[in-house]
């Protein structure tokens, strides 16, 4: 009962994409989990091994992104609230959604991106973002919004994620911080054309840049709670030391014969 809408080859060897029609978030969060449990189990019993890993060390691979597709509706019309008004303007409700998710989207990148090798992926031309920013239908950008004027599937797509993060973490980033633009009425910046070369502010380059981010938001300790934020810290710092202290293959190939 996944409802499936897509699956097709992507960009890089053994790589597919997945997608889903629209669901309320708790009900997607659910079935992530059952797709990607699916997904692993399938292809165990076939001899072959899946990961949702967001950039494995395979030639010429592609790193893979968690795409998610975010609309408001009026829970009593159903009336989405992101048609624009006009094609060059954002409906008010997409405009403050939009602004808060980068209001607070280097704060929540460790919930949108929780693993070493997920960081490796926010790379310039390669339809991944590596700046706080939102564009027209733009796949540079971190956020990309697909709207027109009288269209009800009206929606913004945030790039920012890795396959591997928890739904329930990665959702709820999104909603506490589409809030917070909606009820503090901010207003997004101009739309990017060209996402690479705008001066904005980066994504977070590493884990541990993540961590600190998390761990210092007084945002996000005020919506989840300082027990949460210092735990998945705590968790997540102690997975940036392991692999700070591993010699790497390149660290071997630097130095060795160099010194």
């Amino acid at each position: 009962d996944i409802p499936i809408r897509s699956m097709e080859i992507e960009m890089g060897p053994g790589q597919l994409e997945f997608t889903f029609d629209p669901a309320d978030p708790m009900t997607h969060a659910d079935n992530m989990m059952m797709f990607r449990a699916m997904v692993k189990e399938v292809c165990a019993r076939e001899g072959l091994h899946a990961t949702f890993m967001c950039k494995p060390n395979i030639e010429n691979v592609s790193a893979s992104g968690w795409h998610l597709h975010q609309s408001i509706l009026d829970i009593a019309t159903g009336e989405n609230l992101m048609v624009p008004p006009s094609s060059d303007e954002l409906s008010s409700v997409a405009n403050g959604w939009i602004a808060g998710l980068l209001k607070h989207a280097r704060d929540s990148c460790l919930l949108t991106t929780p693993t070493v090798n997920g960081y490796k992926r926010y790379q310039p031309h390669q339809l991944a973002p590596d700046r706080i920013q939102w564009g027209r239908d733009n796949r540079g950008a971190m956020i990309r919004a697909l709207m027109e004027p009288g269209d009800i599937a009206s929606r913004i797509e945030n790039r920012v994620a890795e396959p591997t993060a928890n739904p329930y973490y990665y959702f709820a980033s999104q909603i506490v911080s589409g809030l917070d633009g909606l009820n503090c009425h901010l207003q997004a910046p101009d739309a990017v054309e060209t996402p690479y070369d705008a001066d904005v502010d980066f994504l977070p380059t590493s884990l541990l840049s993540a961590i600190e981010s998390f761990e210092n938001s007084a945002f996000m300790r005020r919506e989840f709670g300082d027990v949460f934020v210092d735990y998945l810290s705590r968790i997540r710092r102690s997975e940036w030391e392991r692999y700070h202290q591993t010699v790497s293959a390149w660290e071997q190939s630097e130095y060795f014969g160099l010194y």
